[in-house]
């Protein structure tokens, strides 16, 4: 049998780590390409003696070669902490790192998928957002670094299809959580699970009334790969993301709950640009990929407090192995 050879950029991050399993459970060829500034090994440690999976370290601001019959375009980071950490930088991955997988698919013939986001509507002004709305969105702001690269990665992404006849896939991927989140990228699920069960303060940026729809990291990896495979004429872009919507003080209720902690909610300044509603209007997916996300939050909570829950049981055990006692050097527990 012939397997299929898949490219992933940013394979070993949040998302990127979860596609490289569900593609090798499906008996592709998995190529994890990532530069590690937000990817970790840990996400993809697991892979690493499988015989049909290679991980590569890489930056996407420059070329890179291989042979792969598909490409899926994950490399960014993605979380306002890492992408505003260096603007400049996060423009490159999205406009060079772009134009370089296109690069590579027209060399290969091959089938290019996009991972845009939801950021592309900004501040929406229509709810909810179709993929027909041009969106809101501050040019010269803060988060713009993020919105824009992913716009203009968009536009590259369709002039290619014009001009060459690339097969090319976009989809915009709205608030997405679940286990191998990064612990302190500062996003609201995240930070509000382990503040949680830390029984510190979890902080909400504004009154807690702006909504967010949040997905499934499952969900969204089976309408991923849904994309992938529609036909060559249908290129997208697609939202992909739970059409539940709910305000941001009622999630940071309902973490406290499932988690029995004793946090106090407390409230901190908006930033700049931060959009008071996201829910995605996702009749195309629907219609197209016969794609609806299937797990609802309270059962997706619980599967991702519980990777957090040994996250930090794992770092407690490696202070407390590491911390000198009775004037000794420390031993590193070996299991």
């Amino acid at each position: 049998m012939k397997r299929t050879r898949t490219l992933v950029t940013g394979g070993a991050g949040f998302l990127g780590s979860h596609l490289c399993e569900s593609l090798l459970d499906q008996g592709h060829e998995v190529f994890c390409l990532d530069n590690f500034f937000t990817g970790q090994k840990q996400n993809i440690v697991h892979l690493l003696d499988h015989p049909y999976f290679e991980l590569i370290r890489h930056d996407v601001t420059t070329p890179f070669y291989i042979e792969a019959d598909e490409i899926y375009n994950l490399a960014s980071p993605a979380s306002p902490i890492h992408y505003q950490y260096n603007p400049i930088k996060t423009m490159k991955t999205s406009l060079m790192g772009a134009i370089h997988m296109l690069g590579l698919a027209k060399r290969l013939r091959a089938r290019i998928l996009q991972a845009s986001t939801s950021e592309v509507y900004g501040d929406p002004m229509v709810h909810p957002q179709p993929e027909s709305y041009w969106g809101n969105v501050n040019p010269i702001g803060e988060r713009s670094c993020y919105d824009e690269g992913k716009r203009g990665a968009e536009t590259l992404f369709m002039d290619y299809h014009k001009q060459h006849g690339i097969p090319v896939k976009i989809i915009r991927i709205f608030n997405t959580y679940g286990p191998r989140m990064h612990p302190d990228d500062g996003r609201v699920v995240s930070n509000f699970i382990v503040q949680a069960l830390q029984n510190k303060d979890i902080t909400i940026y504004g009154d807690g009334s702006q909504t967010r729809s949040f997905q499934y990291v499952d969900d969204l990896i089976k309408g991923m790969i849904r994309m992938m495979q529609t036909p060559a004429s249908f290129t997208g872009p697609v939202n992909m993301g739970n059409p539940n919507e709910f305000t941001i003080r009622s999630l940071a209720e309902k973490v406290i709950a499932m988690t029995g902690s004793r946090s106090k909610i407390v409230y901190r300044q908006l930033p700049s640009d931060d959009p008071k509603m996201r829910q995605p209007d996702i009749s195309l997916a629907t219609s197209e990929l016969s794609w609806y996300p299937k797990i609802e939050l309270e059962e997706g909570l619980g599967k991702t407090i519980a990777y957090f829950e040994q996250l930090l049981l794992e770092e407690k055990l490696v202070e407390k192995a590491t911390t000198p006692t009775n004037g000794s050097r420390g031993r590193v527990l070996v299991k």
